[in-house]
């Protein structure tokens, strides 16, 4: 439980970090619920994070979310590392235990497949292969879970081959490496297909690998949620296949932590996704 006679305090650490929605959401929660606490963005250089993470406790943080660059130095950082953080490779949420270890979670994954059953309840996880553009940490976060339900093949595709197979060799056989050239193969007979890439992201470029292969009614998701609706996932509409945007991942891989810092599991309802976005 929360200590009572302190205010406690949590926030999100990472370089930039200006950007984050995570300060509207958890500032949100916190209004919402009544707590005494506060949520603060961090901009933290590498050189500084050892320091900052022995300084922070002392100072009443209860925990914190980590975001790029840091998701995988502080698993060397932390005490106590969580399975699945140690098999993705990167840990998204800190808890500061009160016996002064620092315990390193992962949950970008159970948030992908929260928000996949909030907004694609007809998906069933047997019901085919994955298609998975890019091989970086959101995309071992995203293998890792879809394996963990049962999808029965994960056909992944990234620019640079060796990321890839480098996921291959971690997560097995399921996993069937795609050229990027040639990735718009893997979309024919897949039941959900995801983008884990910064491409189709405000400021990056468009994700521009062919649908034609889509069939309709396929889940399609993208991680990105600048804008709200990509191009990826507006075209695939035009093609009658369930979108499901990235905010929702955002909201739900937030949840977990909210509740071990603060002391109450927040919902996830329309309210909390208008107040992100009106921040």
């Amino acid at each position: 439980m929360t200590d009572l006679t302190k205010i406690p305090l949590a926030g999100v650490i990472g370089q930039p970090i200006a950007h984050s929605r995570s300060p509207a959401l958890h500032g949100y929660w916190l209004r919402r619920y009544g707590i005494r606490g506060h949520y603060i963005p961090m901009d933290v250089s590498q050189s500084d994070l050892q320091q900052v993470l022995e300084i922070l406790p002392r100072l009443g943080f209860v925990g914190l979310n980590v975001t790029i660059p840091h998701k995988e130095t502080v698993l060397g950082l932390a005490d106590v590392v969580t399975d699945r953080a140690a098999l993705i490779g990167a840990a998204n949420t800190l808890i500061f235990r009160k016996d002064g270890r620092i315990h390193a979670d992962n949950t970008d994954g159970s948030g992908f497949m929260a928000n996949l059953r909030q907004n694609a309840p007809q998906w069933s996880p047997a019901s085919g292969p994955a298609a998975v553009f890019g091989a970086g940490g959101a995309a071992r976060a995203v293998i890792a879970a879809l394996i963990e339900v049962g999808v029965p093949e994960i056909r992944l595709a990234n620019r640079t081959r060796p990321r890839a197979e480098a996921l291959r060799s971690d997560f097995g056989a399921k996993v069937v490496i795609h050229d990027w050239v040639q990735s718009a193969n893997m979309l024919e007979g897949a039941a959900i297909v995801v983008n884990t890439t910064s491409l189709g992201m405000t400021g990056k470029p468009d994700f521009r690998v062919p649908l034609d292969a889509l069939a309709a009614g396929t889940l399609v998701t993208d991680l990105v949620y600048t804008p709200l609706k990509t191009r990826f996932l507006l075209e695939a509409e035009e093609r009658g296949c369930h979108a499901v945007d990235g905010l929702g991942m955002l909201l739900h891989q937030a949840a977990p932590g909210f509740e071990r810092w603060f002391g109450l599991r927040p919902e996830v309802d329309d309210a909390t996704r208008a107040a992100v976005l009106s921040a």
